[in-house]
């Protein structure tokens, strides 16, 4: 084990055992000081502001630094949730999760056969939301190894303890599609930057390079999409919201595979825009930018999405 990554892994253990000795809301507060701390410091500071510049381009300086305030403070809680997954999605009704709407989506998807692609993005206590679907379902996360492998060993036994497989991302499709074909609940995030390899869709007023797999695994395997979304409420509580499977019936066509990259991309972002702080700010969602022949579509690409079916509160 490289020195670099035996002393990160001391560090994941010691920060996990810390959080497991405390209360969930003292730890709640812990890492919400954390999070203050590292925009203190300014990790990541400078990303994070140019990002919300893009998405809201019509608030205030002001107002966006205080998005981004706020979006430590959750990062450091998620944190802090992320080494006691198993204990939060296994507590009683209404004590960490306020409310759960939409479970029997999810239960109508299964009703189909075809496995359920369960999708969301890098918005709020994500891990938390598939640990609490497992608790009714069988579900599979889809993730990218980390490199330090002591770390990835712990984070592989903690969503285990949770109840919920692993995929590792890289392992071959042929892992994806064995669990849909036992008719299991896949959870996939799939709203950063892909690079050339990625579809060009709107998102926050651009077009964005998206990853193209759960719209190709959904069409080849003919699962239905279930989107989720977790958002933390004023108290330190969360609430659930699992919206009905995605419409693919206009996705035909050579161009199938962007529709639905599309759609799940704009639902994505009525999310994002009634709860920013709840969105991961510090990636660099707008990095690679479209081919000069879609200037068009860029254009097209600065109205706001429209709105879909689910519940949020406004921000």
């Amino acid at each position: 084990m490289k020195g670099t990554h035996a002393l990160e892994t001391l560090l994941v253990r010691a920060i996990q055992g810390g959080v497991r000795a405390m209360s969930w809301r003292a730890s709640l507060g812990m890492g919400a000081a954390v999070g203050e701390l590292a925009l203190g410091l300014g990790l990541r500071r400078e990303v994070g502001l140019a990002n919300l510049a893009i998405a809201f381009p019509e608030r205030t300086p002001e107002a966006r630094a205080e998005i981004l305030r706020r979006h430590y403070r959750h990062l450091g809680q998620v944190a802090c949730e992320y080494a006691r997954l198993a204990e939060l999605s296994a507590a009683p009704v209404g004590e960490v999760i306020a409310v759960a709407r939409g479970l029997e989506h999810v239960e109508a998807a299964r009703r189909l056969g075809r496995g359920v692609i369960l999708l969301s993005g890098h918005y709020g206590t994500v891990e938390l939301l598939g640990a609490c679907v497992a608790r009714h379902h069988p579900v599979d996360f889809v993730e990218k190894p980390l490199s330090n492998p002591a770390v990835d060993a712990i984070h592989a036994r903690l969503i285990a303890e949770a109840g919920v497989g692993y995929i590792p991302l890289g392992a071959g499709a042929r892992r994806i599609f064995h669990a849909l074909r036992q008719n299991r609940c896949v959870a996939l995030l799939a709203d950063q930057d892909d690079h050339e390899q990625g579809v060009f869709v709107p998102f926050m007023g651009r077009l964005s390079s998206t990853p193209v797999g759960p719209a190709a695994i959904a069409l080849r395997h003919g699962s239905p999409i279930v989107m989720g979304f977790i958002t933390r409420c004023q108290d330190g509580r969360h609430e659930i919201d699992i919206l009905p499977a995605l419409d693919l019936a206009a996705a035909v066509g050579p161009d199938a595979a962007r529709i639905v990259t599309a759609q799940h991309t704009a639902c994505l972002e009525t999310w994002v825009r009634r709860h920013p702080e709840m969105w991961l700010w510090l990636h660099r969602r707008w990095k690679t930018p479209p081919p000069e022949e879609m200037a068009d579509a860029v254009a097209a690409a600065r109205e706001p999405a429209a709105a879909l079916p689910g519940r949020a509160r406004e921000a």
